[in-house]
C-alpha cells in the first residue's frame, strides 16, 4: 500500500478507504433545505400574484404556485445528481480497463438510483403541475373532463417536463439493468436532451436577442450539471465515509477546469440578454443574477483552493471534506436562485419587440445582396462554440503525436480547419443570418453543413487522430482511448451506421423536413433551427463517413460499393430541387407571412432554393467521386508495393502459393499425359543421343 495525496492508504485504485463523517450529512441537508428549496418558495410567496398579473396570466393559487416550486427544486436537484452520478460511473472512476468495461455494483449506481426515482417522480408532477402553473389554472380545474388536455396543449413546459419524465425512466431503468459501459451512453444523452427541454422553451425564448441568451443556456446547463453533479456525488460520498480516489480528484479538477470558465462566460451572455440594458438592481431578476454570480465567485475560488493544495501535496482529507462541502452548499444555492429566477418574468419580458425579434431574436431590414451575406455577420454561439471546442480538441492530439515523434499528415490537419471554418461562415455569417426568413438562403446553408463540411470533416480522421494520441495501461484507469475503442465495437453504433440506414435518413430528411409542416414548425424555435442545422452535420457526416472518410467505420463498404452508394443519391438530389422549383405550394408560407419582410418573394425563393437542392446536391457528390476514385487508385498502388516487397523479401505467401500450384499441375501432366485423338499418331520422344 501506498501514501496517496489524501493522506491516507489507498490498498486499491478504485475502493479508497473510509473516513470519518464529522456531521456532513446535517450540514448538507439543512443546507439544502434553507438554500435550494428556502430561497425560491420564499419569492413565491412574497411576489403572489404579481408575477402572474404582468404577464396577463390568472393568478392559480399559492397551493399550485408553491408546489410547483418544491417541484421544480427536487427535479433540477435531482437531475443534477443523476447526471453527476453518469458522469462518475462513466469518466470518473479510477478503475482499469478490464473492471470500468461492466457497470458494477458501487456507491455511484446507487446514488443514480435513488437520484433518477426522484428526478422522474418530481418531473411526474411537473407535467401536471406547470399545466396549471403555465396558464393560471387553480388546482380545482382538473375536475373539468377534458381540462387537463386542454391545458397540457396551452404551453410549452408540461411538454417539456414530459420529455424530462421519459429521460428519468431511461435513466432509472439503465440504473438497475445496464451492466456494461456502453449501457450507460443511451441515458447520458437521453439525459442531455431532458436538461434541455425545460430550458431552451422557457424564458430564454422570449424577447430581443434570445438566440444569443439561448445559445448560452445550452452549453451553461451542460456545463454547470455534468461538474456540479460530479462534485455534488463526490460529497456525498465523503459524507457516507468514502474517500475519494487520487485519478478521480485529478479528472474532476480538469473538468472543473472546462467547466467553470464556460459557466462564467454563458452566465454573463445570459445576465445581458434578460437585464436587456436595465441595471442590475432595478429588478428582483437583477438582484437573483447578482446572487448566482456570488454563488459562482464562491464555486471557482473553492476550487482555485483545491488546486493550489493539490499542486503543494496539501490536499488532505480534511481539506478535501472542507472544500467539497462549501462547493455543494454554493451548488444548492445556485439551483435554489435557478429555481427562484423561473418565478419571476425578467426585464426583456417587456422590451418592446419586433415580429422578427419574437421569431429569430433579431431583425433583417435588407434584403440578402451578396454583400449583406458575406458582410452582415451575427455569431452563432452554438456552432462556434462547437467549432472552437473541436478544433482545440484536435490541435491538441495533433501535438501529442508530434511530440512522441510521430508524424501526422497536414492535409487532414488543414481537411479538419476548413471543415468548421465552412461550419462558422455558414452559420455566422450573413448566410446564417439569413437562413431563417429567406428560403433561397436557407437552402444554401443547408446543403453546405450537410455536403460541403461533412466532406472536409471526414477526412480530418479525429478518431484516428485520438486514438494514435492516446493509450491504453492494463493497470491504469481507463481514459479516452479505452471509451472510444468500446464506442466503436458497441452494437448500437454498429446499427446506426448501417450503411442502409444511413442513405435512408441521409435522403429522407429532404423529403421529411420539407415536403410535411415540420419545417414551418420548426422555423418559429430558435432551437429547433439550431437542431435542424445539427441534424444535417451528423447526417451528413456519417454519410460521407462511409464513403471517404480517414477514420474505419464499423460497417466498411468496398470500393465499388461506395461508387454505387455515391451514384445512388444522386437523382434523389435532383428529384427534390425539381419539386420545388415547379410546385405551386409554399413551403412554411404561414412562417414567412408572419415574418412579413419588405423584399421577400416567396415563389422567387423557393425557385432559388429548389436550384440550390439540385446543384448543390449534384457537384459535391461529383467531387466526392473524384476523391473516392483518387483513394482509390492510392489504396491499389500502396497495396501493389506491399506485394513487391513481400515478393522481393521471400515473404509473400500468396505468390509461393500460385507458383506450387503451378508446380503441381506440371507434376499433373508429366504423370497423366493428355489423351491422343483418334486416328492420328502419337509423338515419340526421340532418346538423347
Amino acid at each position: 500500500m501506498t501514501e496517496t495525496s489524501l493522506g491516507r492508504a489507498a490498498p486499491r485504485l478504485d475502493q479508497p478507504p473510509r473516513t470519518e463523517r464529522r456531521g456532513v450529512e446535517g450540514v448538507l441537508v439543512a443546507g439544502f433545505l434553507l438554500l435550494a428549496v428556502g430561497v425560491p418558495t420564499l419569492v413565491t410567496v412574497l411576489l403572489g400574484e404579481r408575477p402572474y398579473e404582468k404577464i396577463f396570466v390568472s393568478f392559480p393559487g399559492l397551493d399550485v404556485g408553491v408546489t410547483t416550486t418544491v417541484l421544480l427544486v427536487g427535479a433540477n436537484a435531482a437531475r443534477l445528481v443523476s447526471i453527476g452520478a453518469l458522469v462518475h460511473v462513466l469518466f470518473l472512476r479510477a478503475s482499469t480497463p478490464r473492471r470500468a468495461r461492466t457497470v458494477e455494483q458501487s456507491f455511484e449506481v446507487t446514488v443514480l438510483r435513488v437520484a433518477s426515482g426522484v428526478w422522474a417522480a418530481c418531473a411526474a408532477g411537473l407535467v401536471l403541475f406547470e399545466a396549471l402553473d403555465a396558464n393560471g389554472a387553480p388546482l380545482s380545474r382538473l375536475g373539468i373532463p377534458g381540462a387537463f388536455a386542454f391545458l397540457f396543449e396551452a404551453s410549452y413546459a408540461p411538454m417539456a417536463w414530459t420529455i424530462s419524465l421519459v429521460a428519468a425512466l431511461v435513466v432509472l431503468f439503465a440504473a438497475f439493468f445496464a451492466d456494461r459501459w456502453t449501457g450507460l451512453l443511451i441515458p447520458l444523452w437521453a439525459s442531455a436532451i431532458a436538461l434541455l427541454a425545460p430550458v431552451v422553451s422557457g424564458q430564454v425564448l422570449v424577447g430581443p436577442d434570445h438566440d444569443f441568451g439561448s445559445d448560452a443556456a445550452v452549453f451553461q446547463t451542460l456545463a454547470a450539471n455534468a461538474f456540479f453533479g460530479a462534485i455534488v456525488v463526490a460529497t456525498l460520498r465523503v459524507a457516507s465515509g468514502r474517500l475519494v480516489a487520487h485519478q478521480t480528484l485529478r479528472r474532476l479538477f480538469l473538468l472543473g477546469a472546462v467547466a467553470l470558465p464556460v459557466i462564467a462566460v454563458t452566465d454573463l451572455v445570459i445576465a445581458v440578454f434578460k437585464l436587456a440594458g436595465s441595471a442590475p438592481t432595478a429588478s428582483l431578476t437583477g438582484w437573483l443574477i447578482l446572487a448566482r454570480a456570488a454563488c459562482l465567485t464562491v464555486l471557482i475560488v473553492t476550487v482555485g483552493f483545491g488546486a493550489w493544495w493539490w499542486r503543494r501535496g496539501a490536499l488532505r482529507a480534511h481539506r478535501i471534506t472542507a472544500l467539497l462541502t462549501v462547493f455543494t452548499l454554493a451548488v444548492t444555492a445556485w439551483v435554489g436562485i435557478t429555481v427562484a429566477m423561473t418565478r419571476q418574468p425578467p426585464p426583456q419580458y417587456f422590451v418592446p419587440t419586433s415580429i422578427e425579434q419574437v421569431f429569430m431574436g433579431f431583425e433583417v431590414p435588407d434584403p440578402p445582396t451578396v454583400a449583406v451575406l458575406f458582410g452582415q455577420w451575427r455569431p452563432n454561439l452554438l456552432f462556434l462554440g462547437i467549432a472552437a471546442a473541436a478544433i482545440t480538441v484536435y490541435l491538441v492530439a495533433a501535438r501529442v503525436l508530434h511530440r512522441r515523434g510521430d508524424r501526422w499528415p497536414a492535409g487532414r490537419t488543414v481537411s479538419w480547419m476548413l471543415g468548421w471554418t465552412v461550419v462558422v461562415v455558414a452559420t455566422s455569417s450573413g448566410f446564417g443570418k439569413y437562413s431563417a426568413p429567406d428560403f433561397g438562403v436557407h437552402m444554401i446553408v443547408h446543403m453546405t453543413l450537410n455536403m460541403l463540411a461533412p466532406g472536409l470533416l471526414v477526412l480530418g480522421g479525429i478518431l484516428t487522430l485520438l486514438l494514435r494520441a492516446t493509450t491504453s495501461r492494463p493497470h491504469r484507469p481507463a481514459g479516452v482511448h479505452d471509451w472510444l475503442r468500446w464506442v466503436m465495437h458497441w452494437p448500437v453504433l454498429r446499427f446506426l451506421y448501417n450503411p442502409l440506414i444511413v442513405f435512408i435518413v441521409f435522403i429522407g430528411s429532404y423529403y421529411g423536413l420539407y415536403l410535411t409542416g415540420i419545417f414551418g414548425d420548426y422555423m418559429r424555435f430558435h432551437w429547433a433551427h439550431q437542431l435542424m442545422n445539427l441534424h444535417f452535420l451528423i447526417v451528413g457526416y456519417l454519410y460521407y463517413s462511409l464513403i471517404i472518410g480517414v477514420d474505419r467505420p464499423p460497417r466498411p463498404l468496398p470500393h465499388i460499393g461506395k461508387l454505387g452508394y455515391v451514384l445512388a443519391a444522386m437523382p434523389f438530389h435532383a428529384f427534390f430541387g425539381i419539386i420545388l422549383m415547379t410546385g405551386t405550394t409554399i413551403i412554411a408560407e404561414n412562417f414567412y407571412r408572419y415574418l412579413d419582410t419588405p423584399w421577400a418573394d416567396l415563389p422567387a425563393q423557393q425557385y432559388f432554393g429548389g436550384g440550390v437542392a439540385w446543384a448543390g446536391g449534384e457537384i459535391p457528390l461529383l467531387v466526392v467521386v473524384v476523391v473516392l476514385v483518387t483513394q482509390w487508385s492510392r489504396q491499389d498502388a500502396r497495396e501493389a508495393r506491399r506485394k513487391d516487397r513481400h515478393i522481393d523479401t521471400g515473404r509473400d505467401e500468396e505468390f509461393d502459393a500460385y507458383n506450387q500450384m503451378l508446380e503441381r499441375l506440371a507434376d499433373r501432366e508429366d504423370t497423366h499425359p493428355a489423351p491422343v485423338p483418334a486416328g492420328s499418331t502419337p509423338l515419340r520422344k526421340e532418346p538423347p543421343s
